[in-house]
């Protein structure tokens, strides 16, 4: 199934992807860090927002809380953060009260493209690496500038794309792997003016892909040997898919088809 065949339905892409991040599968592939450079890119777009006491931040597709738990911590700021997938929201609640930090982090189950709070609430909006995985980007795009204060940035950091891609980077497997609808940095930048947001810094980090997608097939090859001795199940999990794509993204990320990057917009007023 290809992500724009009929069947790949936004609201099956909403569904599938939900599911995989909530997977065990995610946690043994990825580890804590579900994005390129891990914590030391959010705390670079940490920076780079000007991120401090008494900001109020908002982390889209917040995953475990990872990021959310790290802003705060670094950075002394107030984070909610938002994600689809009842078992992640759960865990980073857990997380929050585990470092002590459920007083200045808050966490929800919610849809990117319809946010749950009120106009201007945030200082700052972070979406890492899953703007690429949202079936309605320009909608997303639009509840971000929605939801900033007047003067608030957008930070996003997202895989990006230089032209086509191998068939196996373009269905809804690789959909799910934010892969099969990453695009141009200048493609993101368009989307952010078409919400009314000013571009910011722009900053390519492709090294941190190729980092990223090594230490998962590292990690896949380790989960293979387990599951083949059966320490591990994965339930509804292809490891053979889920090869094919991974040796497909390094290769393109070697030759420079694939990268990643760090865009940021401010909202006016």
């Amino acid at each position: 199934m290809r992500a724009d065949d009929p069947e790949a339905s936004p609201t099956i892409i909403k569904r599938c992807c939900a599911a995989a991040y909530d997977h065990d599968a995610v946690r043994i592939l990825a580890g804590d860090q579900l994005h390129p450079g891990g914590a030391r890119l959010t705390e670079r777009l940490g920076r780079i927002l000007n991120l401090g006491p008494g900001t109020r931040v908002l982390d889209v597709a917040a995953g475990q809380g990872t990021s959310a738990l790290e802003l705060a911590a670094r950075f002394g700021c107030e984070v909610v953060g938002l994600d689809s997938g009842r078992r992640n929201v759960e865990s980073a609640r857990h997380q929050a009260a585990e470092r002590g930090l459920a007083d200045r982090v808050a966490f929800y189950c919610g849809d990117a493209e319809r946010l749950p709070f009120a106009d201007g609430q945030f200082d700052a909006i972070v979406c890492e690496c899953a703007l690429c995985m949202f079936p309605d980007k320009p909608a997303a795009v639009a509840e971000f500038s929605r939801v900033l204060r007047p003067g608030g940035w957008v930070g996003l950091s997202d895989l990006t794309r230089r032209g086509p891609l191998a068939s196996e980077l373009e269905g809804l497997a690789a959909w799910i792997a934010c892969i099969a609808d990453a695009r141009r940095i200048e493609d993101y930048l368009a989307l952010l003016a078409g919400a009314g947001l000013i571009a910011g810094i722009t900053e390519e980090h492709d090294h941190a892909l190729i980092e990223f997608v090594e230490r998962i097939r590292s990690r896949l090859f380790a989960a293979e040997i387990m599951v083949g001795l059966k320490k591990v199940e994965l339930p509804g999990v292809d490891l053979s898919i889920v090869k094919d794509i991974v040796r497909h993204a390094l290769a393109a990320a070697k030759a420079g088809k694939l990268g990643y990057a760090i865009v940021t917009a401010k909202k006016g007023g």
